[in-house]
């Protein structure tokens, strides 16, 4: 019995110990839990698409078991925390848009577009964040109406390579407050490097108010004199445009509508400027600027609207373009060098012109332009330059080359007697004009083919015609011949109609301009 006894109680001691045994694995169990659960863990977010922070189990490693299945209970484990992707910038900041963007659309800096509410401070808000954003993009979203008053998006502190992307219409206001006594443009941009305005949009000066206001006091086209309709009456002005209706009389200082001042490689595609209440796109001290595939649209009755003005402006490339205004389609001013204009349809219009030069006895310097393939319907001028008496500097290297004219009342031009107010007084000086090329400029005209008037004390020098090829129209005015004065050059081929006034070779008595004239 007692040798029962001791059996029993070393069974019982063995059991005891078995079971502690198993109490101690459980635990040990219960420490690696972390260890299978990342393993889980990595398999899940595996599942899910996650590839990063599992192990490879596959070289060389046993593979691991799957986890026992959770007791009741057992302390459930943590989920695991899953990655998460980085999240795209959000354009609605603080400011309306993020820190990190580089896109700033003018409706999330509160612009409505309606056409009615004045979103001009959504507009100076948008530029103010885009400008410390180097190669940011102003965005004005298409099918929206923004009214913007006078304002500048204005370096020289911003950013570079900023594009104002335009696919909306913007429309000047029509009533005189925001103008206040009178500015000389409307949207400027002025003193940046690298800007691009770009798009499929509209720019609207809604000009006809301002043209109807002070039709006399602007400036005055003095070819007009050279015009005489048939019937004998000279019109001392043109007919001003139908006025429309205004909440005031607009100031007589007429804006531009875009200008660009002091700026470094400026690029304006694809976008539409449309009447204007002056020139419609304007460059002023500006370096490296490329122009192509734009619209400029306003009737051709609307005083003094400029296509492109160009001034104090280098290395310039304007092509592929369509232009109709009520001055000169491309003005070329003084300061001007190294322009290259190309494929451009002008008309209604006053041509393309050099000038006018040397205004108030001022100093005036232009050289190598290039101006070929152009179309002009209907323009007063074809291809023009016009000075001042008195002036000084020079016009130098210029060529038009294959210019198509059709219906233009004054081809080919050179006016050294230009004069656009009532009187002007007779001056010895003048701006020496040198090395002009005229080729291949050919189609009809209603008034006169050819009008070169050059200084009496400076002659023009090297002036050059090759086939040109010009038939006369007879619509409303009289026909007149070439006209030469003072013009010396040569003809390298026979001409259309024969121009003979041209004086072959080079004056005798050419007067030498002193250093203080010589550009």
């Amino acid at each position: 019995m007692g040798g029962v006894n001791f059996r029993s109680l070393t069974f019982m001691i063995l059991i005891a110990f078995f079971v502690w045994c198993s109490s101690i694995e459980t635990c040990i169990a219960r420490r690696g839990k972390h260890w299978r659960q990342s393993r889980y863990g990595a398999a899940l977010y595996k599942k899910k698409g996650g590839s990063h922070g599992h192990r490879n189990y596959h070289n060389g490693g046993s593979k691991p078991k799957p986890p026992p299945p959770q007791s009741h209970k057992a302390t459930p484990s943590p989920k695991p925390k899953e990655e998460v992707p980085p999240s795209t910038p959000s354009p609605h900041g603080r400011y309306g848009y993020d820190q990190q963007s580089t896109v700033f659309n003018v409706l999330d800096f509160g612009a409505k577009g309606d056409g009615k509410s004045d979103d001009t401070k959504a507009f100076q808000d948008t530029w103010a964040a885009a400008c410390k954003v180097e190669a940011s993009t102003v965005v004005v979203p298409a099918e929206f109406v923004f009214l913007v008053g006078p304002i500048s998006f204005s370096g020289p502190y911003c950013q570079a390579n900023i594009v104002f992307q335009l696919d909306g219409t913007i429309i000047a206001p029509t009533d005189a407050r925001p103008w206040g006594k009178g500015l000389l443009q409307w949207l400027e941009f002025t003193k940046l490097k690298g800007i691009a305005i770009q798009g499929k949009g509209i720019i609207d000066g809604r000009g006809s108010g301002w043209w109807q206001d002070a039709p006399y006091e602007d400036p005055y086209d003095d070819e007009r004199k050279l015009i005489i309709p048939l019937n004998s009456t000279v019109q001392e002005r043109p007919p001003m445009p139908v006025r429309n209706e205004l909440s005031g009389k607009m100031p007589s200082i007429k804006p531009t509508a875009l200008r660009f001042y002091g700026s470094f490689n400026v690029t304006v595609t694809g976008i539409t400027i449309q009447n204007s209440p002056q020139c419609h796109l304007k460059f002023d001290n500006c370096m490296g600027v490329v122009v192509h595939d734009i619209t400029v649209s306003s009737p051709g009755d609307s005083p003094n609207t400029d296509g492109i003005h160009l001034q104090n402006s280098n290395d310039v490339l304007i092509h592929s373009s369509d232009l109709a205004c009520g001055d000169d389609c491309v003005s070329i001013q003084t300061g001007c060098s190294n322009v290259y204009i190309h494929n451009v349809n002008c008309g209604p219009g006053h041509g393309i012109s050099i000038g006018s030069l040397g205004r108030d006895n001022s100093k005036a310097c232009v050289s190598n332009i290039t101006v070929r393939d152009i179309v002009m319907h209907n323009t007063m001028n074809g291809v023009r330059i016009k000075t001042w008496q008195g002036g000084s500097g020079s016009v130098q290297g210029v060529l038009f080359s294959n210019i198509q004219v059709s219906e233009v009342q004054l081809p080919i031009v050179i006016d050294q007697f230009y004069c656009d107010k009532r009187k002007c007084s007779n001056e010895t000086a003048a701006v020496a004009l040198s090395g002009i090329t005229y080729e291949k400029i050919r189609g009809t005209y209603t008034v006169k083919p050819v009008h070169f008037a050059c200084s009496d004390s400076l002659p023009c020098i090297g002036v050059t015609l090759s086939a040109i090829e010009l038939k006369p129209v007879q619509e409303h005015y009289y026909l007149y011949d070439p006209f030469c004065w003072q013009t010396f050059g040569e003809l390298t081929t026979p001409t259309v109609p024969p121009i003979s006034c041209l004086q072959i070779g080079k004056p005798t008595n050419n007067r030498v301009q002193s250093d203080h004239d010589v550009c």
